[in-house]
C-alpha cells in the first residue's frame, strides 16, 4: 500500500484517535487538526471545546503526532447556524450535523487539510468507503458496527469528497476500538462519547433557542379542537415529543384514537399560520403515523438518483431500515423524491433527513417537507 500524508479531524474524543493510531500503523505520515466549530458562550459548563482539545493534543502526544488548532466557527455559523435557525423559525426541525458534515467536515476542513499537502483525510465516523469496480463510482457504506452505524449524517457527500474521506473505525465494532485505545495507552480510551449538538452541548435546548428566536406562545389543541394549554413557541417542540408540555394531567375525553385515558400525550402537528401546536394521546394515534413522505433538496452520493424502486429508508437516526418504494415528488428525482412505506412510520419530522439505502450502501437523502397521515379524515 502507497504512503500518503493523512489530515486527520481529532475531535478529543476515542474515535478520532484510534483512526489516526490505525493509520500510522499501516505506515502513513499522519497530521492532527482540532476544529473548533463554536465560540460563542463556549464555557466548560455545556460545551467546552478547550477541554476537548486538551484531550485531542494528548493523544497526538501519545502518537508522536503534530496537531493544529483550527478555527472553523465563522464558517460554521454562515453556512451550518444560520440555517439552522432559518428551519426553526419556519416551525421545522433541522438536523445541523448533516450539514456540518457536509459543508464544515468535508468542505472547509477538506479544503484546509489540502493547502496542507493531504492526500487523504479521516475521521473518526463509524461508516466505509468503497471504490465499485463497475461503475467506478465511489460508494458509501454502513459502518460494520449497526449500533455505531454514522451513514445518515453523511449521506449529502458527494463523489469528490468521498475520493478523498477515509473512516479507519467503520470498519470495527466500538468495543473493539476501546480495546484499543486501551492497548496502546490513550488518555482518552475511556471518555464518554459525545452527544447532542456541539453548539448546545448539555444546555437546556429551550433556555438556548430562546436567545436567538423570537418566540409567540399560542394554544396548544387536541385533534378534536379542544384547548387543553399555551405552548411557548412553536419552534421549541418537535413532532413526536413527548416531554415538556405542561399538560400531563388532562385526559383524552372518551380516550379515543389509540390512547387510553392515562396514555402519553406526543405532539403530532405544528400550524404555523395559526400558531397552535396540536398534541395527541397516545403512542400509535394515527396523526403520527405517516405511509408516505415527499423530500426536497436531495443529495445523491453517485451524483445522480436512483432509479425508482425497492429500498429502505431511514427517517431519523436512530430507527431501523424501513422498506420503501422511491418515486418523482412533482420534478426531477434529482431535487425531490417522495417515499412510500410498506408500513407506517413514527413521527416522520419535516426538516429532519430522508436517508436511501440499497443494502448496506447509503445512496443519499434529502429533507422531508411534506408528510401524509395515515389518517387522512382529519384537517
Amino acid at each position: 500500500m502507497s504512503r500518503h500524508r493523512i489530515v486527520v479531524g481529532l475531535s478529543g474524543g476515542v474515535d478520532s484517535a484510534v483512526t489516526a493510531h490505525l493509520l500510522q500503523q499501516q505506515g502513513h505520515e499522519v497530521v492532527g487538526i482540532f476544529m473548533k466549530n463554536w465560540e460563542d458562550d463556549d464555557d466548560s459548563e455545556y460545551c467546552s471545546s478547550n477541554v476537548d482539545f486538551v484531550d485531542a493534543a494528548a493523544v497526538a502526544d501519545v502518537l508522536g503526532i503534530d496537531i493544529e488548532h483550527v478555527n472553523f466557527a465563522a464558517d460554521y455559523k454562515d453556512r451550518v447556524f444560520a440555517e439552522f435557525l432559518r428551519e426553526y423559525q419556519a416551525g421545522r426541525t433541522p438536523n445541523p450535523d448533516v450539514l456540518c458534515n457536509a459543508e464544515i467536515k468535508f468542505k472547509a476542513f477538506l479544503d484546509h487539510a489540502m493547502r496542507l499537502g493531504a492526500e487523504k483525510i479521516a475521521t473518526g465516523h463509524y461508516a466505509r468507503v468503497r471504490l465499485d469496480d463497475a461503475s467506478q463510482r465511489y460508494q458509501l457504506l454502513k459502518g460494520l458496527d449497526p449500533s455505531k452505524d454514522q451513514s445518515y449524517f453523511l449521506h449529502r457527500l458527494n463523489q469528490a469528497q468521498l475520493s478523498k474521506a477515509l473512516f479507519p473505525v467503520g470498519e470495527l465494532h466500538k468495543t473493539e476500538v476501546r480495546r484499543i485505545a486501551a492497548e496502546i495507552g490513550l488518555p482518552n480510551a475511556k471518555k464518554k462519547d459525545s452527544t447532542g449538538i456541539c453548539f448546545i452541548g448539555e444546555r437546556p435546548f429551550r433556555e438556548f433557542l430562546n436567545r436567538y428566536i423570537a418566540h409567540a406562545p399560542g394554544p396548544i389543541r387536541d385533534d378534536t379542537g379542544r384547548t387543553l394549554g399555551r405552548h411557548q413557541g412553536l419552534s421549541f417542540y418537535t413532532l413526536g415529543q413527548r416531554q415538556g408540555l405542561g399538560i400531563g394531567g388532562v385526559k383524552d375525553k372518551g380516550a379515543q384514537k389509540g390512547g387510553g385515558e392515562h396514555a402519553p400525550w406526543f405532539v403530532a402537528r405544528k400550524d404555523v399560520e395559526r400558531n397552535t401546536l396540536y398534541v395527541v394521546q397516545g403512542h400509535d394515534h394515527p396523526w403520527l403515523l405517516s405511509h408516505r413522505l415527499a423530500a426536497g433538496d436531495a443529495s445523491w452520493v453517485a451524483g445522480s438518483p436512483p432509479a425508482p424502486g425497492a429500498y429502505a429508508a431511514k427517517t431519523r437516526y436512530r430507527q431501523a431500515d424501513a422498506g420503501c418504494t422511491l418515486s418523482a415528488d412533482g420534478g426531477p428525482t434529482a431535487d425531490r423524491f417522495a417515499l412510500d412505506f410498506a408500513d407506517a412510520q413514527w413521527a416522520p419530522t419535516p426538516g429532519q433527513s430522508a436517508v436511501l439505502y440499497d443494502g448496506d450502501v447509503c445512496l443519499g437523502g434529502g429533507v422531508i417537507d411534506r408528510v401524509d397521515r395515515a389518517d387522512t379524515s382529519q384537517s
